[in-house]
């Protein structure tokens, strides 16, 4: 079994493991030479994949994810998410307008403005609109389909073996991987390394199963916690976890330029690999 498992985030569904990890390896070993780590050798990283779960079935003449609009986004959780990415994104982007008090009703013209503001925004501006609106229901379903839950967990569960000793986890997948690790309690897992994380947000940290209490770290038998953001990531719009989690958390700062929610770019930090590290002393 691998020593790492990395998680991925949301948009992967089209993907797999196997491609996800030419990405990632070369990346990671970046990160872990910048900081003077151990050379990353082949089998040491494995990527525990699910994307393929909210991949579509296939139809006749059909091409890539469904043509998602506006109208598509549902009301609820879909435009509760939408809402708190926009207050995320005027907050880091001054180019980006608050919400204002005519939007906060939630209604059908409020989610046709937010889409529009947050695909002129610096985050969001190379997302398809399909896009955009295909990754809120991919976070929609899994924090409220029980079996798209429980089938992605298994496959990070699956993934950590009896050698791993380190889990990097991206957007999405640091939720997967956090309640995989709390449902899990016969591993080895030394560090849990996340990227860009919305473990903090009010939609994401309320639904959260087992309902989160402090992290155990620093107790002889559970993971160091860090999570590394940019301050530009609007995915991440809460960067101090250690408010939610306890004191156990270590967040790191990271700088990724104009793609601030990019996983290889959270992968060649100097950072990522110290806390990679860390994990396999």
């Amino acid at each position: 079994m691998a020593r790492i498992v990395g998680v991925h985030g949301v948009g992967k569904q089209r993907l797999g493991s196997n491609t996800l990890l030419k990405d990632w390896e070369p990346a990671l070993a970046d990160g872990l030479e910048r900081a003077d780590g151990p050379r990353l050798e082949a089998g040491d990283l494995r990527i525990a994949f699910y994307g393929d779960l909210f991949r579509p079935p296939g139809q006749t003449l059909s091409v890539g994810d469904p043509l998602f609009t506006a109208d598509d986004v549902d009301e609820g959780f879909e435009t509760e998410l939408l809402m708190e990415w926009w207050s995320a994104c005027a907050v880091k982007d001054p180019a980006v307008p608050p919400p204002g008090g005519d939007t906060l009703a939630r209604s059908p013209r409020a989610v046709q403005t937010a889409v529009r503001v947050l695909q002129n925004s610096r985050f969001f501006a190379d997302v398809s609109l399909r896009a955009l609106v295909f990754d809120l229901k991919q976070v929609r379903r899994y924090l409220t389909d029980p079996e798209i839950r429980a089938a992605a967990r298994e496959r990070v569960e699956g993934a950590i073996g009896p050698d791993t000793r380190v889990v990097i986890a991206h957007s999405l997948g640091s939720v997967v991987a956090y309640e995989a690790l709390c449902a899990r309690t016969d591993h080895q897992v030394r560090a849990l390394v996340t990227l860009g994380s919305p473990l903090g947000m009010r939609m994401v940290f309320e639904r959260l199963q087992p309902e989160p209490g402090a992290w155990p770290g620093g107790s002889p038998d559970a993971p160091q916690w860090s999570n590394i953001v940019d301050e530009g990531d609007v995915v991440a719009a809460v960067q101090d976890l250690s408010l939610y989690f306890g004191t156990g958390v270590a967040g790191r700062a990271v700088h990724n330029g104009s793609h601030a929610h990019d996983a290889t770019l959270y992968l060649t930090a100097k950072e990522t690999g110290q806390a990679v590290m860390e994990g396999l002393a």
